[in-house]
């Protein structure tokens, strides 16, 4: 008797990445989830990069932005810099604030 055989798994990075480039609403809900991380700051860079990844690598997006490929991939990397830092909100209300939308 021949038994069938399990399927062949996929890396969870490589669905995670074709998701956010089929499905612009996940994409959208993957950053915002991202964003309101306050425990864990990488988790923002962590999901940029793959966001970047998904839509067509970090030099593509770098070209598109008008910035250097290596800026980018290192404010993106858990070693660069990104220049936007993340705090714990504070008791006064927000003067600003930032949506994100599917595309």
């Amino acid at each position: 008797m021949k038994r069938n055989m399990p399927a062949r798994s996929i890396p969870h990075d490589r669905k995670v990445i074709e998701r956010l480039r089929n499905d612009p609403l996940f994409a959208s809900e993957y950053l915002k989830a991202a964003m309101d991380d306050e425990d864990e700051p990488k988790v923002l860079l962590i999901a940029l990069r793959r966001i970047a990844e998904a839509r067509g690598g970090i030099a593509q997006i770098a070209r598109k932005a008008g910035v250097e490929r290596e800026s980018l991939h290192r404010a993106l990397s858990g070693h660069g810099n990104p220049g936007f830092q993340r705090s714990r909100p504070s008791p006064r209300p927000s003067v600003c604030g930032l949506t994100v939308e599917p595309v």
